[in-house]
């Protein structure tokens, strides 16, 4: 749940000694989250463990040498890209620039729109899901 619904887009720094307990309890769970949604996550994750999840990061690096290939590809279909504000993505170095600013437009030459969702953040299509698919449906409706 602390995850899930962190509100801070800046990058975590959690003390090891601490770890995820050093993320402050939330009131009350969001009207996009129920205590159910909790309980079938962590169900899951205590049959399979965070390795899945972990491999992700773990594998960056081969990743990026299987990706080579189309290193410099283009995105050269119509594109809208939907982002929440407090999208911990949106606070690496440049990013925000890089997505807000214009640059986006060099590698993804068909964007059409930019759409930065207010006091949404990563999950964004569970916190804001009626705004996320208006975009959508708006999007595809003139194709």
């Amino acid at each position: 749940a602390k995850i899930l619904t962190s509100r801070n887009p800046d990058p975590p720094c959690l003390p090891k000694h601490v770890g995820f307990r050093g993320i402050p309890d939330l009131p009350a769970l969001p009207s996009w989250l129920t205590q159910q949604d909790i309980d079938y996550f962590a169900s899951k994750f205590d049959r399979t463990g965070f390795t899945g999840a972990l491999n992700y990061y773990r594998a960056i690096d081969l990743s990026w040498e299987v990706m080579g290939p189309w290193t410099g590809a283009k995105v050269t279909v119509p594109t809208k890209f939907i982002v929440g504000e407090l999208d911990i993505t949106l606070k690496f170095p440049r990013m925000k620039d890089y997505v807000v600013g214009g640059g986006m437009k060099a590698d993804v030459p068909l964007l059409e729109e930019v759409v930065v969702l207010e006091g949404v953040a990563h999950f964004l299509h569970e916190e804001s899901p009626q705004q996320v698919t208006n975009h959508i449906h708006d999007f595809f409706k003139d194709k």
